[in-house]
């Protein structure tokens, strides 16, 4: 019997799954964390979807996701608006 690769995105199957993750992974991650973590749920979603909701090409979008990626902050507000995701800063305690 063989193991299977472990995918967070076969997880991240309700609005508050995602937006719980998102959260977690901007607390506690880098900029690479943050951009996985959004190519992740792209994928949860579907890549087919977010493409024609943002009008980003599936190759384009897998590249600007991809692990070491630096995509622009432009591309990264389409997606997050095409998974139904939204940026908020709170002030916090320093």
């Amino acid at each position: 019997m063989g193991t299977s690769k472990f995918e967070i995105a076969d997880y991240l199957d309700s609005k508050e799954m995602i937006a719980e993750y998102l959260n977690t992974v901007l607390e506690d991650g880098d900029n690479s964390d943050i951009i996985n973590a959004i190519g992740h749920v792209a994928k949860a979603i579907g890549m087919t979807k977010i493409a024609e909701e943002t009008g980003l090409s599936r190759p384009s979008l897998y590249k600007a996701l991809s692990d070491g990626a630096k995509p622009q902050f432009a591309t990264i507000m389409k997606v997050l608006k095409a998974i139904g995701g939204q940026i908020q800063v709170n002030p916090t305690s320093v």
